[in-house]
């Protein structure tokens, strides 16, 4: 797996989008060739036609963002992704069209786009279809073997069974052995398989590793070029989160990450802080369109605020459209919203879908109360009985909250312990991963998410 912005993604996942750029911009550029003939290469030097072909790569890999196109839970499913394939090139057409309308110096002549439009729609069935038959090829794939038989060892070959993009092949695993689990026995298993499969990686998931893990045969094979890792991090690399269960604090000292300098810090804010003032500047005009909708609505403020859990335990007032009804929690008390939860209005609804109810916290990242990236902010009640139940629970207010977060855009909205438990681990993720690059991988992802109204409550 490759790091990117702090996060990790599979080699055949960057190969199949670096190959789907190639593809496109060729085939733009084999139509504007086919348009131009001899005069090709002088009109896309000199009336900026490689920078218009490019241009329209980048929206062509955009719109395949948006259409779930590189979603590795897609590949399963052949059919919704070849039935999704032309919208690109359809999504494309209408764009260049736009644009030409606009600003007729866009078009190089009059069939290029259209020609390269034509190639790209047949050259994108043909990509897709090798790229199917290549990633199924065992020549490609790279044969794992688990050290552990534990729950923990069990939900990494699930996961790594259950990611195909990753190319790997669970050759063996410790849990076969049954009781004869002992350290000779883990060893002669292992030596098997890494002589007669010739196993790539193996990965330590025990427990428990006193007496029972063979350390000088694991050397040797590290010495002989077999990777040898810990699951912790495999677990975190193919999730995206940092699990809980089994986690002891030695880890979270000793690993890497966890940047909290004061240069760091600073940075952080500056983004946040440019972030806010963008978006608030962008969504002015909506605000007193949203006040007249809440006050037609449902009788009670505009707005509300409610006290949240800042950084280091820090109280603060959160700011949000109100979209629920003024009286929502006076028998109940601080509760979770539910799905078709009666206490919202019906504007409530809307602005809860779209995220604008979110806008006023915009006001909260500029005062410092909040980052425009960062775990969610949680009121006080819960954060009391959550320290008590999840473990580490606190360590998600060792930074600002935010707005937008990683378990946010990886995870649904939640409202029960166990979902609690599920986005602290990609919380602590986050925290331990935090860079500017992996702060704008966030905001990107935000906006498909609010564009599609995914995760909204």
């Amino acid at each position: 797996m490759v790091r990117l912005f702090n996060v990790y993604y599979p080699v055949r996942t960057l190969v199949l989008v670096a190959g789907e750029a190639l593809l496109v911009w060729i085939s733009l550029l084999l139509g504007a060739m086919l348009e131009l003939g001899q005069q090709s290469h002088s009109v896309l030097r000199f009336h900026y036609g490689y920078h218009k072909i490019l241009l329209l790569t980048a929206c062509a890999l955009l719109f395949s963002h948006w259409l779930d196109l590189y979603d590795p839970t897609h590949f399963s499913a052949p059919r919704d992704v070849y039935f999704r394939l032309p919208l690109v090139p359809g999504f494309l057409s209408l764009g260049v069209a736009v644009l030409g309308w606009l600003f007729p110096n866009f078009l190089l002549g009059k069939q290029a786009y259209v020609l390269g439009l034509a190639i790209l729609t047949l050259a994108m069935f043909g990509w897709r279809s090798a790229y199917s038959w290549l990633a199924q090829q065992p020549t490609f794939r790279e044969r794992v073997y688990v050290l552990g038989t534990g729950q923990r060892a069990q939900r990494l070959i699930r996961g790594l069974k259950s990611r195909a993009e990753l190319g790997i092949e669970v050759a063996g695993w410790s849990g076969t052995l049954g009781e004869e689990l002992t350290r000779e026995a883990v060893a002669t298993q292992l030596a098997t398989l890494v002589r007669e499969y010739k196993i790539h990686r193996v990965i330590v998931a025990m427990a428990d590793r006193r007496g029972t893990i063979p350390v000088d045969e694991l050397l040797q094979f590290r010495l002989r070029g077999v990777k040898v890792e810990e699951a912790t991090s495999w677990l975190e690399k193919i999730s995206g989160r940092i699990e809980v269960e089994q986690l002891y604090p030695g880890w979270l000292v000793f690993a890497d990450g966890f940047r909290f300098s004061t240069g760091f810090m600073l940075l952080r804010r500056t983004i946040s802080f440019l972030a806010s003032s963008l978006l608030l500047l962008a969504v002015l005009p909506v605000i007193p369109l949203v006040a007249l909708l809440i006050i037609l609505d449902s009788p009670g403020p505009v707005l509300y605020r409610q006290k949240r859990v800042g950084r280091g335990g820090v109280i603060f007032h959160c700011y949000k459209f109100r979209t629920m009804r003024p009286d929502a929690e006076a028998d109940t008390g601080a509760t979770w919203a539910n799905d078709n939860d009666p206490r919202i209005t019906r504007v409530g609804k809307f602005l809860r879908a779209s995220r604008l109810d979110e806008i006023p916290q915009l006001w909260n990242v500029l005062r410092g109360d909040m980052a425009f990236v960062g775990p969610r902010p949680e009121r006080p009640e819960f954060v009391e009985w959550l320290s008590q139940e999840v473990p580490y629970y606190n360590v998600r207010h060792a930074v600002q909250p935010g707005i937008t977060g990683w378990a946010q855009v990886k995870y649904k909205y939640g409202n029960t312990l166990e979902d609690a438990r599920e986005k602290l681990q990609y919380d602590l993720y986050y925290i331990k991963n935090m860079s500017p690059g992996l702060d704008l991988l966030i905001m990107f992802q935000t906006v498909k998410i609010v564009l599609l109204g995914r995760g909204a409550q």
